[in-house]
């Protein structure tokens, strides 16, 4: 029997509030944990799902470096299957900051097959990588996590939706 299920069907739904703590809570486990005796040099958020998270990080760990590294690796529809690509860089960050990534946390919102984050480690090798969330086919790419979802749950993040109205349940 195949899985017809539309994907708010297994969906993780997350608030503002919800992202606030989490990414906090990351903070919380990244600190002292640099190779600076305990501090990081500097945040590199992956555009751009971990803006908010690596913004949030980076002020709880007073760390004032913050660059952006952009990869593109689904087309405009989302994140299904057929619509998946290669990762592509778009813009990297200042390599003379960033070097080979040591004392360097790359941050994102959720890693969910690797894709995007082998390319990234593969430009900061030594770089400490931290998602707010993870799916068990992009563990392996990530250090430092906070919930684990599964891979075929969709997590529906705070940017991508909008408060409406919904029908009852039983219909008016």
């Amino acid at each position: 029997m195949s899985d017809t299920r539309l994907p708010h069907e297994k969906g993780f739904h997350v608030s503002w509030d919800q992202l606030h703590r989490d990414a906090r809570a990351l903070a919380w486990r990244l600190d002292g944990k640099g190779p600076d005796g305990g501090d990081w040099r500097a945040v590199v958020a992956i555009t751009r799902g971990g803006m908010a998270p690596a913004m949030i990080v980076a002020r709880e760990l007073d760390i004032r470096m913050v660059d952006t590294i952009s990869v593109k690796s689904y087309h405009s529809g989302g994140g299904k299957a057929d619509q998946r690509r290669e990762a592509e860089v778009l813009k990297s960050p200042d390599m003379e900051i960033v070097g080979d990534g040591t004392g360097v946390l790359i941050v994102d919102d959720l890693v969910d097959t690797g894709k995007t984050l082998e390319v990234v480690r593969a430009l900061m090798p030594n770089a400490h990588v931290a998602t707010v969330y993870a799916k068990p086919l992009g563990r392996e790419q990530v250090h430092t996590f906070i919930t684990e979802v599964s891979q075929d749950t969709w997590i529906f993040f705070p940017w991508d939706m909008a408060l409406q109205y919904v029908e009852p349940y039983r219909g008016t």
